[in-house]
């Protein structure tokens, strides 16, 4: 595999050059409207009424394009959005018709949850690079959901984002309206400029038996990027200025109670009380400083819980806290995940500074750890080491734009102690050659000292370093699609602030899959096939893998959706060859107006890791959303699966439940219960070693919240947790928590 590393440092040097030489394509050639903003000296009650007499003259933008499941065809209900500013903020109102309003679908929801419900957005590009934007979205009873988003290589959102806007939404007679008021602070747009052009596009959800999308855009299924299409909106030339400062003071309280023995009696503990503040400062309207002195990082929200069991790797989980998430994009690189957050657990400072400046888009960021983790990766699997150090985080993002779509971008991470260290420098970008066909790349270095508690006890080398390559080409086009990617990774590639969990490999990947569209009204309206191969090998060239996998696609009535699917893998592990088939099918539908279901089934031969042996596993995994009225959500998620031996024996059992029961007094006021349970049932007759037959573990939370905004609210809540092996009779607890979370935040 030698050669694939020579073809890759061909491949990255020529690419920086044609990068910076060339202009891939013009954005221009589409046919984008373009609309004057409104400039008007008044404000309004954000009440979805609409009923101030200036909206008259604001900006009016009908969606006059159904995109899905129609390219470009003409939308069911009418729909009109009116925008204007007044210096200060940027009003936008829709009104939303409806042939028949009893059939709206919404409720009163908790921010970013509203994404089955009828909805209204405005999508933003406020740099106008056809890069970067943001989503704002409000259902018809006006619940939020936010999102940032990137399109560089393909659109892709993060729900994370949360800022402090304001909106509401009324169901009418005839539809339903929407008002939302977005103040320019909570936005990042260029400020040398006496007027300003964003690209934009108004959007209306419409769920009925399909899933209906309408915008202003009528969207070319052959471009593969969706802001070069967006239209264009100029003006805010009359934008006042502000001090930009948002002051997030923060009030924590808890009492975490244990057992010394169990079953035992409590040992309560202390009430921990502990003051924090946030500090959001808008330096220009494109470069924010976020700091932070004593953070609460409390986990308010419970983590989903994935089942652990015969899996070599460790489960990701995503970032929720607010000083991570404020400006988390412009530490993306193009292939490589060098900056996960979650990695930093335990702060007591923080630091970061994120903005962008024409071309060039730049982030730093520092932090201390009190609570240090590393993760140990391996081809076989990998697990995570404590470190019980302090540590100190810096991270550091360059990246400067090229033409109409291209990116190149230089970053570092480095953590340190007294004994220990580890560096990331790395290069990557991305180069478009048309509007269908991309190409991405990333090359990093890393250095690594590893402290006498990872040599002594993990078996690490006291040094470490070594490289990781990617390079991927996409070709997107309204019927197929096609892709080629290649990975190297090494041995002793270590991103210790990032989330690389295999390591040691070489991996050629081939792909790709056609689409065909049909009539909205026929059973099946969309339907298509995929099919992929893909190797990896050791750094020492022996195979690791082999795999073939393809699926078929259908979409439907009762917004259906199903996915057949069928994998053969040729894996090594444990010094042996496994040959696995396996059959899968994945789907949703929403039978009626308020219930969905989703399932995951499969069948087939998988490795046991536990035994280094192979077996048959089925897996069956249902979920379940019903929302009982509009105040009153229940959510229940269920996985069952087992693993018998080639001796028809059962080598385990599991089955986990996750049950979240939503109460909304109003739009800020809810109440929430999650029930989580995990049973692990295994044979120990068919284990090489000693194991526990019984594994329960059981989690519980109640939580009351009232949130004015994403940082103004309050928390008062209970979680416990609990667990039986064989040393137990029944399910006992071991932990439960008391605690409470006050948070104001003082904009200026």
């Amino acid at each position: 595999m030698q050669y694939l590393k020579r073809i890759i440092n061909k491949i990255i040097a020529p690419t920086f050059l044609l990068s910076v030489a060339c202009v891939p394509f013009s954005a221009n050639a589409f046919d984008k409207a373009e609309f004057s903003l409104a400039h008007i000296k008044e404000s309004i009650s954000v009440d979805g009424v609409m009923d101030e007499s200036h909206w008259q003259y604001a900006t009016k933008v009908p969606l006059k394009y159904q995109n899905e499941p129609t390219e470009k065809g003409t939308p069911l209900v009418q729909t009109d959005a009116y925008m204007y500013e007044d210096g200060k903020y940027l009003y936008v109102g829709f009104i939303a018709k409806d042939n028949d309003p009893s059939q709206i679908r919404a409720a009163l929801r908790d921010r970013d949850t509203l994404w089955q419900d009828d909805n209204v957005a405005l999508m933003i590009d406020t740099f106008n690079d056809e890069r970067t934007g943001y989503e704002f979205y409000v259902n018809p009873l006006g619940a939020q959901g936010d999102m940032r988003m990137t399109d560089i290589d393909d659109w892709v959102e993060d729900p994370s984002w949360d800022a402090i806007w304001d909106s509401a939404g009324q169901i009418t007679d005839d539809g339903y309206v929407v008002e939302m008021r977005i103040p320019f602070t909570a936005l990042r747009f260029p400020k040398d400029q006496a007027q300003l052009t964003w690209s934009f596009a108004v959007w209306r959800n419409y769920p009925r038996d399909v899933y209906y999308q309408m915008s202003n855009v009528g969207f070319d299924r052959d471009v593969k990027c969706s802001f070069c299409q967006f239209d264009k909106l100029t003006g805010f030339a009359n934008m006042t200025e502000s001090q930009n400062i948002q002051l997030t003071p923060t009030l924590t309280a808890l009492r975490h109670d244990t057992k010394d023995e169990v079953p035992g009696d409590w040992q309560n503990g202390d009430i921990d009380t502990e003051a924090g503040l946030d500090l959001r400062w808008g330096v220009t309207q494109d470069a924010v400083i976020n700091a932070t002195i004593n953070p609460d990082f409390s986990q308010v929200e419970a983590d989903s819980l994935e089942l652990d069991v015969n899996t070599t790797y460790s489960i990701y989980y995503a970032e929720k806290r607010p000083f991570f998430l404020d400006g988390a994009s412009y530490f993306d690189t193009s292939q490589l995940e060098l900056l996960y957050t979650r990695m930093i657990a335990e702060p007591d400072v923080g630091l970061k500074l994120t903005g962008k400046t024409g071309a060039h888009s730049y982030g730093f960021m520092y932090a201390d750890d009190q609570n240090t983790s590393v993760l140990l990766p391996t081809n076989q699997g990998s697990g995570f080491a404590n470190l019980a150090d302090k540590t100190q985080a810096v991270a550091g993002r360059y990246q400067f734009d090229i033409g109409q779509k291209g990116t190149i971008g230089v970053m570092s991470t480095h953590r340190e102690n007294d004994d220990y260290h580890n560096t990331v420098l790395s290069l990557d970008g991305s180069y478009w050659f048309n509007q269908s066909d991309s190409l991405q790349y990333q090359v990093a270095s890393t250095d690594t000292t590893n402290s006498e508690f990872l040599v002594d006890y993990y078996g690490v080398e006291k040094n470490q370093s070594d490289q990781a390559y990617a390079i991927e080409f996409t070709r997107t086009k309204r019927d197929y699609e096609v892709y080629a990617n290649y990975e190297n990774i090494g041995k002793e590639y270590r991103s210790d602030l990032g989330y690389q969990a295999k390591v040691d490999y070489e991996q050629v990947q081939l792909g790709g899959g056609q689409t065909w569209y049909l009539d909205a009204d026929d059973a099946i309206t969309e339907y298509s096939y995929n099919a992929e191969w893909d190797k990896t090998w050791a750094q020492n060239g022996d195979l690791l893998e082999e795999e073939y996998d393809g699926f078929i696609t259908f979409k439907g009535k009762m917004q259906s959706q199903t996915e057949i699917g069928f994998i053969h893998r040729n894996e090594f592990y444990a010094g042996e060859f496994f040959n696995q088939n396996i059959g899968y099918i994945y789907g949703g539908f929403r039978p009626i107006r308020d219930i969905s279901f989703l399932l995951y089934a499969q069948y087939g031969s998988k490795i046991d890791y536990s035994n280094a042996a192979l077996g048959t596993m089925v897996r069956i995994e249902p979920e379940m959303t019903w929302d009982i009225n509009d105040h009153w959500q229940v959510q229940l998620e269920h996985s069952y699966s087992y693993l018998d031996n080639e001796q028809n024996e059962r080598v385990y059992t599991a089955n986990l439940t996750d049950l979240r029961v939503y109460y909304k007094f109003n739009m800020r006021s809810m109440l929430k219960l999650v029930l989580q349970f995990e049973d692990v049932d295994r044979n120990n007759e068919a284990y090489r070693f000693d194991v526990s037959q019984t594994n329960r573990d059981y989690g519980s939370q109640l939580v009351y919240s009232y949130k004015i905004n994403s940082q103004t609210l309050f928390y008062l809540g209970y979680s416990d947790k609990g667990y039986q092996d064989d040393s137990l009779k029944n399910l006992e607890r071991d932990q439960r928590t008391f605690f409470t979370k006050l948070s104001y935040a003082w904009q200026l």
